[in-house]
């Protein structure tokens, strides 16, 4: 796929999304959100060797939420009126739940607005760094909808109930600065230093191993899981883990008193 709405980029194995319609900042229209399916899959089934992830927007915000200028991927029912939710199914659900699942370690840059849907973006990743200047905006409310994208799952998560009925209830900006009070990102950088600390962190984690990604997946199904069910799921990541010659590797860094030299294998 030919890619006009973002770029694919790959620096010392970190795979760079960068969302790339300033005009829009960064709206995910139904056209960006098949780009960014597109790009997902093809690191996921290694068509770009990369491990490790950063996405972020270009210009002036991260991503301003749907395009509702383009339909958003909207149909109609029998009744004539608009299905809202058919968009959601076909186009954004995917994308969202292939980030989920990535085997990838995935850090977020956040420049500028993060809002609606590009909130949930924003917060998919596994270490969000959040510009100063940027906010978290559950804009659905000024428009008559619910918040989608996942959002009514991960904000109870991150930051409990009363404030995620707060950001959903009222849909008012939250800076962030605040955003790193509450728990929903994980630093909070001057503009400048947004892509450098990006990078930095996301090119520590493509050094890493390959368990890294079996430990952000452990993580996210334990949002779901009982204690016993989430022991039984490490018990079964770790026996692949131990298979990997990243453990042999890190095993013999230990004993020899080295610094590991992994290979995601």
């Amino acid at each position: 796929m030919d890619y006009t709405k973002i770029k694919l980029d790959l620096v010392d194995g970190v795979a760079v999304i960068t969302l790339s319609d300033p005009a829009t900042m960064n709206a995910a229209g139904v056209d960006t959100v098949a780009e960014l399916t597109d790009a997902f899959r093809r690191i996921a089934t290694g068509g770009l060797k990369a491990r490790a992830i950063v996405l972020t927007g270009e210009g002036r915000g991260f991503c301003s939420g749907a395009n509702l200028s383009s339909g958003v991927g909207a149909s109609f029912d029998a009744d004539g009126k608009p299905d809202a939710g058919r968009g959601l199914e076909i186009h954004y659900n995917p994308l969202v739940t292939l980030m989920r699942d990535s085997e990838l370690p995935i850090v977020t840059a956040v420049n500028g607005a993060a809002a609606g849907v590009g909130c949930s973006l924003a917060l998919l990743g596994d270490i969000v760094v959040a510009a100063e200047s940027s906010y978290f905006l559950q804009a659905f409310r000024r428009i008559g909808l619910v918040p989608d994208g996942g959002s009514t799952y991960i904000l109870p998560r991150l930051i409990g109930k009363a404030r995620a009925m707060e950001m959903a209830l009222l849909g008012d900006k939250i800076p962030a600065k605040t955003a790193l009070d509450w728990g929903l990102v994980n630093r909070c950088v001057p503009d400048a230093e947004l892509m450098p600390t990006a990078m930095a962190i996301a090119t520590e984690l493509a050094r890493g191993p390959m368990a890294l990604g079996m430990i952000r997946q452990l993580i996210w199904t334990s949002l779901d899981q009982t204690w016993l069910e989430q022991l039984h799921e490490e018990r079964l990541t770790q026996r692949v883990a131990g298979k990997s010659a990243d453990f042999g590797e890190g095993v013999q860094a230990f004993l020899q008193k080295r610094p590991a030299a992994f290979t995601g294998q």
